[in-house]
């Protein structure tokens, strides 16, 4: 989304969006779980975990990490990363807000 469109939506319109698209690949959804299963972990093991190249599990963890919703930090010669977990639930909370606001009960569609 444009910097000059985004102004045109509410605050809590946009951070849902960003983390949507933080969230929308199915690779950087397996290291969240990964990472919520082990609370911290080293990059290599991301790599073993997932299967992919280490240059394409690096770019995920980028933008986990660019969206706040990973940490990293460097221990010799790896990185290691875990959840934020301000973040997490704040973005749980929105999450849960979003869904919550809408209610399909009854409703029928076209």
């Amino acid at each position: 989304m444009g910097a000059t469109k985004s102004d045109l939506f509410t605050q809590q319109q946009n951070q849902i969006a960003n983390m949507a698209k933080a969230l929308a690949h199915p690779a950087r959804i397996a290291i969240l779980q990964y990472l919520v299963k082990k609370n911290a972990c080293v990059c290599g093991d991301l790599v073993e975990e997932l299967g992919l190249a280490q240059a394409t599990t690096s770019q995920h963890l980028k933008e986990l990490k660019n969206a706040g919703i990973i940490q990293g930090a460097i221990e010799g010669v790896n990185v290691c990363y875990c959840i934020n977990p301000k973040v997490w639930n704040e973005y749980k909370e929105l999450f849960a807000g979003f869904f919550k606001e809408v209610n399909l009960a009854g409703q029928k569609c076209c």
